[in-house]
């Protein structure tokens, strides 16, 4: 059972992060509070109007507004959360793969066979590295030695898809063992979904970053925001008086915020504070592959 410490709530509420949509939404906040403060007072004081006007009555609108408006954030919060699962998933199953391929390999190979041993402790974990580089679309993020191992060095071209290249340099000499009478038939059958594994997680991978939300649908989102903000204080300024100038923006940052969240976790490969630690994952892999195939 996990004991809560009230210092993880007082940091939560009045630390703010680099990534917190506080930093990001704080000048829409002040120039909101401008005007509301501008709208009420237009209001007020110098068109004088009465609880009585017309103007009272938008708020009917934005309360019916504020239901499909609701409706619309949720499904996408939810849309992007199940990018980020999805992705997190994927890797998950990378990370099983990996241990398994590198298990039954361990198996399947001589202990004295150094030099397979080392190629494999190698090459298992270059997988997950080249999918990371290739989905940072950064291919230059990790390299090996070339004089230790030229040909998976090649596989970090730019000009070359890197975990396809990595894919088929395991491949190719896993099927040469076979030929080399090293494994058997029915044990190159057994490693078979593993090695089919790794093309299947990248491709899933692919798909997820390859595909955003479209982008009419996050644009409609903002400009029915910022005309429901906007808007806000025409008809609230009757009861809620100047006392609009402090609600309205608090309206715009829990809005606007799930929609920024939203942005950042639906792209879970990238360099946000939200995404996926694929860095310490791969290098995970690569610790737990070079333990179970160390000779």
């Amino acid at each position: 059972m996990r004991i809560y410490n009230p210092k993880e709530w007082f940091k939560a509420v009045f630390y703010v992060r680099k990534s917190d949509t506080l930093q990001t939404l704080y000048p829409y906040l002040i120039l909101t509070a401008i005007c509301s403060g501008g709208i009420a007072f237009f209001e007020l004081e110098y068109l004088n109007l009465s609880s009585k006007s017309w103007l009272k009555n938008i708020t009917v609108v934005h309360s019916l507004l504020g239901f499909a408006l609701s409706l619309l954030l949720v499904f996408r919060t939810n849309t992007a959360y199940d990018r980020w699962w999805e992705a997190r998933k994927q890797w998950g199953a990378l990370t099983n793969v990996s241990r398994n391929l590198a298990l039954k390999l361990n198996a399947f190979l001589e202990d004295d066979d150094v030099a397979l041993r080392h190629f494999y402790r190698k090459a298992i974990p270059m997988y997950s590295q080249s999918l990371f580089a290739f989905l940072k679309s950064d291919y230059t993020t990790f390299m090996l030695d070339e004089n230790e191992h030229p040909e998976l060095g090649d596989a970090f071209s730019r000009k070359k898809h890197g975990p396809n290249q990595v894919a088929a340099l395991i491949f190719k000499k896993t099927n040469l063992l076979y030929k080399q009478n090293k494994i058997s038939g029915e044990q190159l059958i057994v490693i078979n979904n593993e090695l089919e594994g790794l093309t299947n997680i990248c491709g899933a991978c692919e798909r997820i970053k390859n595909t955003p939300i479209p982008h009419s649908y996050s644009t409609f989102i903002k400009k029915f925001i910022a005309i429901y903000v906007v808007t806000l204080p025409i008809g609230y300024v009757f009861s809620l008086g100047y006392f609009v100038i402090l609600a309205v923006p608090f309206i715009l940052y829990v809005l606007a915020s799930l929609e920024l969240i939203a942005e950042s976790i639906e792209d879970p490969f990238g360099n946000d504070f939200d995404d996926l630690p694929l860095d310490k994952m791969a290098e995970n892999m690569k610790k737990h592959t070079h333990e179970v195939l160390h000779p």
